[in-house]
């Protein structure tokens, strides 16, 4: 009951820091965009929605502590920290591409208890709580149920600043084209790692992630019955800087795919 409350309270919160991102894309100007490395972008958008979300979700949990994109807060918790992501999908936000998002994950010690994707343009919030199940708004959503490879849609992204194992991610992405009804590049990771909870991608990998990245969508799928991993399947996907998500016979499929062109470190 009490992470129930803790969850409607942090969506308020989301939903909330979504409005003021909305209001700033009618508006942005590229002008005002930072480099924090190569193609790593960031704006003062990403920069005042996490220290919007910082505020907020303090109040809803005033112990805890915080894993951020932006470094608006170095607290940590010694029990529960809030693993956020203000603006996912920034690269998108800057050039008017409306998929981004808010995601937002609640760690317990080492494990997600909470997790919250809030696709802002087209008001779906994702959502689970351990032990339950996964929602889109309220509606229940599971994952593609009894489907293979061959009949799948698959997600992924593309490296933009790490390139040293580009030529093995060429050659995955050339086995899984061949095998499937194709791949897409939507562009923040928290909206495909959601989409494959709701069924509508069978499967998402990608590899250069961060945990705010990931941490919210993976716990969702795993609520709405898919199988996360590592790219060796390995569960320090968090933190790891891979991940692949599936429903469970299209994730068997995937690792035998990925396995054969790719070396985890």
């Amino acid at each position: 009951m009490i992470l129930k409350l803790a969850e409607k309270a942090t969506i308020k919160v989301i939903k909330e820091v979504a409005g003021f991102i909305r209001d700033e894309a009618r508006d942005f100007n590229k002008k005002k965009v930072e480099h924090k490395g190569f193609n790593d972008l960031v704006s003062y958008v990403d920069k005042q929605a996490e220290k919007l979300l910082v505020e907020g979700l303090t109040e809803v949990m005033p112990d805890a502590g915080f894993i951020t994109e932006e470094g608006t807060s170095s607290k940590e918790g010694e029990e529960y920290n809030w693993i956020i992501d203000p603006l996912d999908g920034t690269t998108n936000f800057v050039h008017g591409i409306p998929t981004y998002s808010v995601s937002v994950a609640l760690q317990k010690n080492d494990e997600i208890i909470l997790g919250i994707v809030y696709e802002i343009n087209h008001d779906e919030c994702f959502h689970a709580v351990a032990g339950g199940p996964a929602y889109v708004n309220e509606q229940k959503i599971e994952v593609s149920q009894d489907v293979n490879l061959s009949a799948s849609l698959i997600a992924t992204g593309f490296p933009y600043n790490n390139f040293d194992k580009v030529d093995g991610y060429l050659a995955i992405l050339k086995n899984i084209m061949q095998k499937s009804h194709g791949l897409r590049r939507i562009g923040s990771a928290a909206v495909d790692l959601a989409y494959v909870a709701c069924g509508r991608f069978e499967g998402f990998f990608e590899y250069n992630l961060n945990a705010w990245d990931v941490a919210a969508g993976a716990f969702i799928v795993q609520q709405a019955g898919g199988t996360v991993s590592t790219f060796n399947n390995e569960k320090n996907y968090i933190f790891g800087r891979e991940i692949l998500a599936a429903a469970p016979k299209v994730h068997a499929e995937l690792l035998e795919a990925i396995s054969k062109n790719w070396k985890s470190e």
